[in-house]
């Protein structure tokens, strides 16, 4: 699922709770995902320039707000 936002960066403060999906430098997904707390700090990826995108949020109210 290809994301127009800038990818979440390891190490930033995860805005909400659920799935991401590792993509890479040039924003295409790797296929690996993590599941990440709101709140908390995003994990190591791995590899140099890696980011996150959120793929699917919780369903009570700590998870990625949907865009409008």
């Amino acid at each position: 699922m290809a994301n127009s936002k800038k990818p979440l960066k390891p190490g930033q403060k995860s805005p909400g709770s659920g799935q991401v999906e590792i993509v890479t430098p040039s924003g295409k997904p790797t296929g690996k995902e993590r599941t990440v707390v709101k709140g908390k700090r995003l994990p190591p990826t791995g590899n140099p320039g890696e980011g996150y995108n959120p793929v699917d949020g919780t369903k009570n109210n700590s998870g990625f707000k949907k865009p409008k």
